[in-house]
């Protein structure tokens, strides 16, 4: 019996360059994050980017955060992981 996958939000935010969704994706891959839905648009300059990814694997989404917030410093974006749960409670109308 397959276990039910865990999903999680991830939102980058911030100003377009070269290699973003690239160096997200590595974090992602290196911690056994598989990509389910990708969703990146450009608004002017600024870069948006959610993707839902199955974080099954993953005991809790600290380290990840972590790794994310030293990645959004170094490239000037803001990135954000939340349990899926979580984010469609919040964002309810």
């Amino acid at each position: 019996m397959q276990m039910e996958k865990r999903r999680a939000v991830v939102s980058v935010v911030g100003k377009d360059q070269v290699g973003i969704i690239a160096s997200v994706t590595k974090i992602l891959a290196e911690n056994q994050v598989n990509v389910l839905d990708i969703s990146q648009t450009i608004l002017q300059d600024f870069f948006t980017m959610m993707m839902v990814v199955d974080v099954s694997e993953i005991e809790n989404l600290h380290s990840l955060q972590k790794q994310f917030d030293e990645l959004g410093d170094k490239i000037g974006q803001k990135i954000n992981i939340q349990q899926e749960e979580i984010f469609q409670s919040m964002h309810r109308i």
